[in-house]
């Protein structure tokens, strides 16, 4: 195609050219600008992040500090602990064998305890039975003399009735 068909000269083209360059030139201006505005800002982060990382480094230092001393401190009650618990360990190895010589005192009493269960209880068992025997006696006792005083209850009564029915007559 030849400039003349499409209706454009070559000045047309030309100054279509100076101003796509134009504003080219100016879009790359406002990107210009922009992007020092986010140097800036990323340059403003970091001085922030320097200075919060200085003052978290000095703050955990000064917080360290007092949890290595402690440490220390307890080293040193950890040996003196250690040389106690030494101290405790030969304690119970002897306790250790007062336990088994005990253990076997403690097995024969035992079977004394059990022999004299077994003997109380079949005691108790005898005795059991002798005083069922005797509640069962008194019972029958009991109901015996009972029933005798109903029986001389009731002819109490009859006389009572008895002698009522004259003093009326």
């Amino acid at each position: 195609m030849s400039p003349q068909k499409s209706g454009l000269t070559k000045e047309d083209l030309k100054s279509f050219k100076e101003e796509i360059i134009h504003q080219f030139h100016v879009v790359s201006e406002g990107v210009i600008d922009q992007v020092k505005l986010v140097a800036e800002g990323v340059a403003t982060v970091n001085e922030k992040l320097e200075t919060t990382r200085k003052e978290l480094k000095e703050e955990i230092d000064n917080k360290t500090q007092p949890i290595a001393q402690a440490v220390l401190a307890l080293s040193g009650k950890l040996v003196a602990l250690d040389g106690k618990v030494t101290d405790l360990d030969g304690k119970v190895v002897a306790l250790d064998g007062r336990v088994v010589a005990l253990d076997s005192k403690v097995v024969a009493l035992d079977g004394k305890v059990d022999r004299i269960h077994q003997e109380l209880k079949i005691e108790i068992q005898e005795t059991r039975q002798e005083v069922l025997a005797a509640v069962k006696f008194s019972y029958a006792e009991l109901d015996k003399r009972l029933t005798t005083l109903e029986k001389e209850f009731v002819e109490l009564k009859l006389r009572v009735e008895k002698i009522e029915s004259r003093s009326i007559s």
